[in-house]
């Protein structure tokens, strides 16, 4: 149901009575547009507009036009033509009718097609209907064959499939006349003579399958003969010069290269991680279970024993632990020997055999017979080709056979020649067994279970019991392995650190143990993380401690040095922050400026700590400004002059002082028997050297490490733009104060490279200043005048900008028009079809209503004579 229509009130009645005169004048329907601006001289058509009058016009126009097309719509007041071809004045009428024609039987067509099931059209194969063929009165004899395996002959391809041969067929015009005069053959006759001809063809295939087999035979028997001349070379003499072959190109080369190439084989499936930690420990529990054995002297005697014999139907489920007394059986001369001597057992094996590969030959021949009586009754003769080189695989089975009886004999040999073992080889046996090591080990539970296991063996074979508690105790293969194997990463840090403070240090054990160390770490690299920080932790906790107590701090041991090292090699040192290198920077930092430099042995340990700084920073190329101070302050401890001009020594170093001079040479003339030697990690500790010559030459070594390092911090800071700076005072150190006319060549040769690598003046470069802003000036009372020429629109700097604004501006105003239009269209045909709905709906009512009022009449009228009939 609609709404009601709306009751039209006065207003709507006064004012279709009015004039237009009248609504002009009429305050209420005008409305008036103000004005932003009042320009002098301008006139607007649009000052005072009358909503209401234009409503009007437009709700009148609406009806003229789009109620009229929505009344109208799917709607005809007259009859079109549809039929084909009606207004093409180009076709004639016949054509036209069958067009029309061949149009309605196509539509005809198909719809009758949809139901009509049952219907069926011909189909034919050559003229030939197929209904006909299929009912197969050709018969065709399956069984006969043709000399092209299987094929049919032309004669009856032609006869039966070519196109309703025959009696059918046509005749050609080269057959002679008495076949035309002869009676024509009927289908029976023809099947009769085509099975003659197959079975003859059968037969004579089958002949010459027979005298191919007798040939292959005779040529088997006669292969001996046949092979001594194959062998037989020709002398040289008597060879007749065949004519020289034309060269091959390159690329027919490599087309018989490819040719004979190895083509490539299926490889195993690839085995996970998980399959290699299983299969190794298998491994290593089997040689631990060999190795208990063999040194508790239990072990067999006889590796090479004969096996038992075991019949046929033995299903191997007997299972006896004591010695097998049970008695081979053999055959000898063709005869049971059921004597159970382990001799004379071993004496006729070789007898055994034989019979047993005799009796292999045999029915290999009887394979081979039985395959060539299958072909005869299959007629196959791909299988007669296999069967014709069946005495040239037997003759090389029996070789094979041949050669496994001669080395079956050899061992025989060697196992009755072989004595028992005696008490004194047992015992030896036993003591290698127990010298060796164990295949399998639990994974240490604290760092003293490792170091017993570890300790008095050597450095492999300690790397050795390291790799097999990996393997044995891998994280897949068992739960625990997990939290086993991340301890003994700490334990073996800490094995490590104690290797390297033992008098002496055993350096070389370390550097075998640095690859388990390594795998650990990958294997684990959150636990890895957490103990190399907790031992840089207590170690930089421990220097703090020291110089808060003594004002100074001795420098890190050797086993912390080395620490450092593998710090470097587990984790990325180029990272900009790093959970452990970058303590490990922070760390070699204090130290190289907090330790003083007291002695030949912190000489020695600074040196370290520089070289380890530069490995930190060769990829990062990070400045390490404690790194040029310390090299600084080497190379001033080899100056003789107490007063240092053009360069300043920082902490640890000292201008003058006890410990200033370390480095400064007691005898000039010690450079001339000086030999460049490698300064060993051990002097951290202790410096070997005992007389001055010896101080002296080790104070060589290490000027010259010292060199060899400002040089490589040149190569790797000049890309700086502070590179000058930073490395002046270095040169005027080197160049102005230190002794190098008494140094070695290979020294004076550094010297000279690392003067060439600085600049003797540094760049000029304009000092910092700040900024030159422009000054922000006052503000002004005047008032900014914009010349503008055309009010409110839009300009362009040309024409064409100028038009395409102007087009684009009438675009969205089109555009907006016209949206409007359409929402005020559909809001008209909206209210026209509620209109129609409520006219519909009120007229129901009312027929609803005048249906109800007969009804109640009729109903009073029967009441009323009702009562009639009761009085």
């Amino acid at each position: 149901m609609g709404k009601p229509p709306k009751k039209k009130s006065l207003a709507d009645k006064v004012r279709k009575t009015k004039t237009s005169s009248q609504i002009k004048n009429n305050a209420f329907e005008v409305k008036i547009n103000r004005k932003k601006f009042d320009v002098l001289g301008r006139k607007s058509k649009h000052d005072v507009g009358l909503p209401g009058v234009s409503r009007s016009k437009a709700i009148n126009k609406r009806k003229d036009t789009l109620l009229k097309e929505f009344r109208l719509k799917n709607k005809a007041n007259k009859f079109v033509d549809r039929r084909f071809g009606e207004y093409d004045a180009k076709m004639a009428p016949e054509d036209k009718i069958l067009q029309r024609f061949a149009l309605e039987r196509q539509r005809t067509q198909g719809k009758k097609d949809i139901y009509n099931l049952n219907e069926e059209e011909e189909l034919t194969h050559y003229g030939q209907s197929l209904a006909e063929i299929e009912k197969l009165t050709d018969v065709v004899d399956s069984d006969s064959e043709t000399d092209e395996k299987g094929l049919l002959s032309a004669e009856l391809t032609a006869s039966n499939f070519g196109g309703g041969g025959g009696l059918l067929r046509k005749k050609k015009p080269g057959e002679n006349d008495e076949d035309e005069s002869q009676r024509p053959k009927s289908r029976q006759e023809l099947i009769e003579e085509l099975i003659l001809k197959s079975k003859q063809e059968k037969r004579e295939r089958q002949t010459q399958k027979e005298e191919a087999q007798e040939l292959t035979e005779k040529l088997d028997l006669e292969w001996k003969s046949i092979q001594s001349l194959l062998v037989h070379k020709t002398p040289k003499a008597e060879r007749i010069e065949e004519p020289e072959k034309p060269k091959l190109d390159d690329y027919d080369v490599m087309v018989r290269e490819l040719g004979f190439e190895m083509k490539a084989q299926p490889s195993e499936k690839l085995k996970t991680p998980e399959e290699l930690a299983r299969e190794e420990r298998e491994r290593l529990q089997k040689l631990e279970a060999d190795r208990l054995k063999r040194m508790l002297g239990d072990v067999e005697e006889n590796a090479t024993q004969k096996k038992s014999h075991l019949s046929a139907d033995d299903l191997n489920d007997g299972f006896v632990l004591d010695n097998d007394d049970r008695k081979a059986l053999s055959y000898k001369d063709g005869k049971w020997n059921a004597d159970g001597g382990q001799e004379e057992g071993q004496e006729d094996e070789e007898g055994e055999e034989g019979a047993g590969e005799e009796e292999e030959e045999d029915e290999d021949v009887e394979d081979d017979g039985s395959g060539v009586d299958d072909e005869e009754d299959d007629d196959d003769e791909e299988d007669e080709d296999e069967g014709g080189h069946s005495d040239l695989d037997s003759d090389q089975a029996s070789g094979a056979e041949d050669e496994e009886e001669e080395s079956d004999e050899g061992e025989e040999e060697a196992a009755k020649a072989k004595p028992a073992l005696s008490e004194a080889e047992r015992k030896a046996m036993k003591e290698a067994a127990k010298a060796e090591l164990p295949y399998t080990f639990a994974a240490p539970e604290s760092f003293g279970d490792l170091k017993a296991l570890l300790d008095g063996h050597s450095a492999e074979k300690q790397l050795l019991i390291v790799e097999r508690i990996q393997k044995c105790n891998h994280p897949s293969l068992a739960v625990g392995n997990k939290a086993k194997l991340e301890k003994l990463f700490g334990f073996l840090l800490e094995y490590v650190g104690e290797l390297a403070t033992r008098t002496p240090a055993e350096l070389a054990t370390v550097n075998m143990l640095i690859p388990q160390v390594y795998a650990l770490c990958q294997l684990f690299p959150a636990a890895a993380r957490k103990v190399m920080q907790s031992l840089l932790g207590d170690s930089a906790h421990s220097m703090e401690e020291s110089i808060e107590v003594k004002g100074r701090a001795a420098f890190p041991g050797l086993d912390m040095m080395i620490y450092l090292k593998i710090v470097a090699l587990l984790f990325p040192t180029s990272d900009f922050r790093h959970p452990v290198t970058t303590p490990a920077f922070v760390y070699i930092s204090q130290a190289l400026t907090k330790c003083p430099v007291t002695s030949l042995e912190s000489v020695s340990a600074g040196l370290v700590l520089c070289s380890l700084a530069v490995e930190f920073v060769s990829l990062s190329q990070r400045f390490f400004p404690e790194l040029i101070n310390f090299l600084m302050g080497l190379l001033h401890m080899a100056v003789p002059a107490d007063t240092c001009t053009g360069y300043s020594v920082v902490p640890p170093f000292k201008q003058q002082g006890k410990a200033s001079k370390l480095l400064l040479l007691s005898d000039t003339e010690a450079s001339n028997s000086w030999i460049r030697k490698a300064i060993p990690l051990t002097s951290v500790h202790r410096v070997t050297a005992s007389t001055d010559l010896e101080k002296d030459h080790y104070r060589l070594s290490v000027l010259h490490t010292c060199l060899d390092l400002v040089k490589r911090c040149t190569l790797l800071y000049r890309d700086l733009p502070s590179y000058d700076q930073i490395f002046q005072p270095v040169r005027t150190l080197l160049a102005k104060h230190l002794p190098v006319q008494s140094y070695p060549s290979s020294l004076q040769e550094l010297h000279r490279e690392i003067l060439e690598a600085i600049p003797e003046t540094h760049s000029k470069r304009a000092p910092l200043v700040f900024d030159k802003k422009k000054p922000i000036p006052l503000k002004l009372l005047e008032p900014k005048i914009v010349e503008v020429l055309d009010y409110g629109k839009k300009r362009g700097n040309t024409k064409e900008e100028r038009e395409r604004e102007r087009l684009k501006h009438k675009y969205k105003k089109e555009f907006k028009g016209a949206l409007r239009e359409l929402r005020k269209d559909t809001r008209f045909l909206a209210q026209a079809k509620l209109s129609d709905i409520m006219s519909r709906d009120a007229e129901r009512k009312r027929k609803v209503k005048e249906l109800y009022g007969s009804l109640a009449t009729q109903e009073g009228e029967w009441k009323a004579l009702r009562k009639k009939k009761r009085k």
